[in-house]
């Protein structure tokens, strides 16, 4: 397996110069750091990493994820997170890429694999999970980016790398997730529609049992699933999602901080600065100050990796 980490490492350094490449293979995203980089906000949609070199933390609520090549993760919800690269340098850079996971692509392999295995367990799993990297995994991962020297191929043999890794993913231990993503009325596709809607909504206000509504549960039922889930309630996600928000528009020059806050969804200025202060360390202001300084670099907010 070493050998094909080390194909992967020479295919991605040379076609990602940059610390995000959009790659002509649809869903693929390469990326690259040359140093360990400041905490950066996100919000993962479902999706599959591999870190080929390097290391990174990924944090969510209160728990911290550390990964390398040894692992791949998988998120099957929109997660708001903080991650940051903890192992690279110049000689040694990260690398990694993730690819976006289609529940239609999922669903229709689990039509055709006549898979009838019962969705387990009275609540949704945690939607970001890690797992041991193998053989047969990296090896249709392999395939996938190797395609990026022969973009001719793309259109036969990407539909059919996919279809192999999915089903490799599937038979494993993530294959739980996956099944959950890809089937209509289990919980987390039920659980999927409620988290869309606070997404688009984040600064609006609303009633839990609005969004259990939408998700087809008794508010009871939906506040368990969503927190088994995501490892936090409803309103914390919504909290998160406006901080992450605020942050971003805050690196804009000439930003002000009361302005932003009510766009994110706060009437009370010194609200939206206490919940800041509380999830980032510092006020707006100063938090604004000390990552302009460190990095320059603004938090990414639907590509970071």
């Amino acid at each position: 397996m070493q050998n094909t980490l080390e194909h992967l490492r020479t295919s991605i350094a040379r076609h990602c110069p940059d610390a995000i490449c959009r790659s002509i293979v649809p869903g693929l995203l390469l990326f690259r750091a040359e140093a360990p980089t400041t905490p950066m906000d996100a919000v993962y949609e479902p999706r599959f990493c591999v870190i080929v070199q390097g290391a990174k933390q990924v944090m969510l609520c209160d728990q911290t994820f550390e990964y390398d090549s040894s692992k791949f993760m998988v998120t099957a919800v929109d997660l708001p997170v903080t991650s940051q690269v903890v192992r690279a340098s110049r000689e040694e850079p990260y690398l990694a890429l993730c690819f976006t996971l289609d529940p239609v692509q999922i669903a229709d392999l689990l039509v055709d694999m006549r898979n009838d295995e019962a969705l387990s367990g009275p609540l949704c799993p945690s939607c970001i999970r890690f797992s041991d990297l193998t053989h047969d995994i990296l090896d249709p991962v392999t395939r996938i980016v190797d395609l990026l020297d022969r973009p001719q191929d793309i259109p036969i043999l990407f539909p059919l790398y996919t279809r192999e890794l999915l089903y490799r993913i599937l038979m494993g231990p993530q294959g739980q997730v996956l099944r959950q993503i890809a089937t209509a009325g289990s919980s987390l596709s039920q659980l999927n529609r409620a988290i869309g809607w606070i997404r688009e909504h984040y600064a609006s206000s609303f009633e839990i049992a609005s969004l259990a509504r939408r998700a087809g549960m008794s508010p009871s039922s939906f506040h368990r699933h969503f927190r088994a889930a995501t490892m936090m309630s409803p309103l914390q996600y919504r909290t998160r999602l406006r901080l992450q928000e605020a942050r971003r528009l805050l690196l804009i020059p000439g930003a002000d901080a009361a302005e932003v806050g009510f766009a994110v969804g706060y009437d009370s200025p010194s609200q939206f600065s206490r919940e800041y202060r509380r999830m980032f360390g510092s006020p707006p202001a100063r938090d604004t100050r000390e990552l302009r300084l460190q990095s320059g670099a603004m938090p990414e907010m639907t590509m970071a990796n």
